[in-house]
């Protein structure tokens, strides 16, 4: 296992966090402005930004010290609180009603009111007191929410509001409320929104709110019947969710606003504080001292002991054009846990190795549509991913690489660059044009996520002693003529859509391996080839590993095909003409300057048969001189010809997978 990281050093981390940044305060600490080129809201909100994220750090750790201050936070942030609600102050705050960021920032304000009430909010003198009410109460009524995770800022800072006396719409949180319940999806998941955006905003937005919101003061009369069922999603998310950090610390490098970084802990920082009960606090605690260690321990916060845009190190492409100097300080999120006493069981129950680190494991979660399987071996996570592109089935947009990819982990991060957005090559399937241009999924309808019925039964359709998971998805894949990113939220670009053919694709996962099947029906006229994209490796060193490999550092990315298999107008048994190679790209991801990913094509498009690769990715944590060649899954389609065939699998370890194909 990692570092066990004491309470004391958490605070220390806080309070070096803390002391960086003010340096960058404006005269009256209203404005936090950090270095860095402003960010795509202007400096206005980034300096607001700076201020609010940063009050979560200082919120939290005076709750946990119960108001003891020896950095003098309470009166170093109300200072800031005074000049940024003066009208007439050169420092003052853009109200919610002027610009939509400031409704998110509003609320991180409200909640710290709250959580610090005695030793902040009492203390205020009562002009400063009505002038915060005046700026927060702007709120009421405005209907000029996002429709996703924002429900929960108007509910937090209306709930402030209605504890002091302040103006309030029990119509408005009613609403909210009701929206949230829409976005309620099952097994302990939400989506960020009506699309199918599953990420981070999961665990640090839509979990994290309804329980602080549960403990504000006057909350209970509306809190109090819904407590019980947002106890039991966070349990259950919970469970899922400590599967998904690697045995070096690394969250899934996947979705919009990477840049908060260790606010990837703040799921189970909740979890603590609500005391689920399916996840002991010692897992809790090696789940959280492994995030925030990951990132330490890599460079972030930096030398300054300033949080940038990027991931380990200042990465500016990571950023969304909502990013700003100050966005990355939602990290703060990831600090929660200071508020917490440093008797209570998060802090003194010993730490519990992590699933992943336990031993291999693999589940599904049915409504991102994931299969996660991590692998004790190398301590890397992988995501196979058939539910999840941040749009609604049907729709013909592009794929975002934050989101559409067929696979995610906490080794790799998809190709981020220009080309990442408009020519998916990175865990994809596409199309090709004679032009090289590469077809888009965003829009697939999702067709099996499962695990083995049956893996000890022998006679199991399934398999006889291999537990693996089976998800398939049917996209119409269409090339984009994509528009310029009006605003990137991180969603995939839009633009003019032409069809080219419908891609059934199967994964098959077990361990470090997935089978990816691939059929195609009604290709179009133009389509020239079929590509399949591996796992993309980034380093310095990051380079081609024979035909069919890439390998940076320690970590080997593997893409064979199955041969022999059927091509275009073939028989099954015959050799498909199967193209290969890696492909290199500079500067693409935060984890390295160079990337390799390799890829293999069929051409001409093989019309109306099952395709069969092997995708392999191992060898995260161990030095690449001390590891052995994988070897490869044995893979046989039994009837090519005829839809819905059977694929068997026979692992590395002998044991068999067998798993029904669909029907066309």
């Amino acid at each position: 296992m990692g570092e066990t990281w004491t309470r004391e050093r958490w605070a220390d981390l806080a309070d070096r966090m803390l002391l960086a940044v003010r340096p960058y305060a404006s005269a009256g600490h209203a404005r936090v402005v950090l270095p860095g080129r402003p960010g795509g809201l202007g400096t206005d909100v980034d300096g607001l930004e700076g201020f609010a994220r940063t009050f979560l750090a200082a919120g939290f750790r005076l709750a946990g010290e119960r108001g003891a201050d020896p950095l003098g936070l309470a009166d170093w942030y109300a200072r800031g609180l005074a000049a940024g609600t003066d009208p007439s102050s050169a420092e003052r705050w853009l109200r919610p009603d002027e610009h939509g960021q400031a409704k998110v920032e509003a609320a991180s304000i409200a909640l710290v009111l709250d959580l610090t009430r005695p030793w902040l909010w009492d203390r205020l003198d009562a002009g400063v007191q009505e002038r915060v009410v005046d700026y927060l109460a702007t709120v009421v009524g405005d209907d000029g929410y996002a429709d996703n995770n924002w429900v929960w800022f108007r509910i937090v800072t209306e709930q402030f509001l209605r504890s002091v006396g302040g103006p309030w719409s029990a119509e408005d949180m009613e609403r909210d409320l009701a929206r949230h319940e829409d976005f309620w999806r099952n097994d302990g998941w939400y989506s960020d929104g009506p699309q199918r955006a599953y990420d981070h905003y999961v665990g640090w937005a839509m979990h994290l709110y309804p329980v602080l919101w549960s403990r504000m003061a006057g909350a209970q009369d509306l809190a109090g019947p819904r407590a019980p069922a947002y106890l039991e999603r966070l349990d259950r998310f919970v469970a899922d969710a400590v599967h998904l950090v690697g045995a070096d610390g690394s969250p899934l490098v996947q979705g919009r606003s990477l840049v908060y970084r260790f606010a990837a802990a703040a799921p189970f920082w909740v979890g603590a504080l609500a005391q689920v009960p399916s996840t002991s606090p010692g897992l809790l605690r090696r789940a959280v001292s492994g995030v925030v260690g990951h990132f330490v321990d890599r460079g972030a916060p930096d030398e300054r002991g300033l949080l940038t845009l990027g991931w380990h190190h200042e990465w500016r492409a990571m950023a969304q054009a909502y990013s700003g100097t100050g966005s990355p300080y939602w990290a703060s999120k990831g600090l929660l846990g200071l508020a917490l006493p440093a008797d209570h069981p998060a802090w003194t129950a010993p730490e519990e190795p992590l699933p992943v680190e336990a031993g291999d494991t693999l589940l599904v979660a049915r409504a991102p549509g994931w299969a996660v399987a991590g692998t004790r071996d190398d301590g890397v996570v992988r995501v196979y991913n058939h539910g999840t592109d941040h749009a609604s089935e049907g729709d013909e947009t592009g794929d975002s690489p934050l989101y559409a990819r067929l696979g995610y982990s906490t080794a790799t991060s998809p190709l981020l660059d220009a080309e990442g957005w408009t020519d998916p090559l990175d865990q994809s399937v596409v199309l090709l044009d004679a032009e090289g241009r590469a077809t888009h999924r965003t829009g697939f309808r999702t067709l099996e996520v499962r695990t083995t019925s049956d893996p000890d039964d022998p006679d199991s359709p399934d398999g006889d002693g291999a537990t693996a998971a089976i998800l398939a998805s049917r996209a119409r894949a269409h090339w984009l003529d994509a528009e310029p990113a009006a605003f990137d939220a991180g969603s995939g670009l839009t633009g003019d859509a032409h069809p080219a053919g419908t891609v059934t694709t199967v994964s098959v996962v077990r361990g470090a391996w997935e089978v990816r099947l691939v059929r195609v029906e009604e290709p179009s006229p133009v389509a020239v080839a079929l590509r399949v994209g591996g796992w993309p490796v980034s380093g310095d060193d990051a380079r081609p590993d024979g035909p069919h490999a890439a390998r940076a550092g320690a970590l080997r990315s593997t893409l064979m095909p199955v041969v022999p298999g059927p091509g275009a107008g073939e028989v099954p048994g015959s050799s498909p003409a199967w193209l290969a190679g890696v492909a290199a790209a500079d500067d693409a991801t935060p984890l390295g300057s160079r990337t390799a990913t390799p890829w293999v094509a069929a051409e001409p498009v093989p019309v109306g048969h099952w395709l069969a690769v092997v995708v392999g990715l191992h060898g995260g944590l161990r030095d690449a001189r001390q590891q052995d060649e994988p070897v490869v899954p044995d893979v046989e389609v039994t009837d090519a010809r005829s839809a819905g065939t059977e694929v068997r699998v026979r692992w590395s370890d002998g044991a068999l997978t067998r798993a029904a194909l669909p029907v066309a």
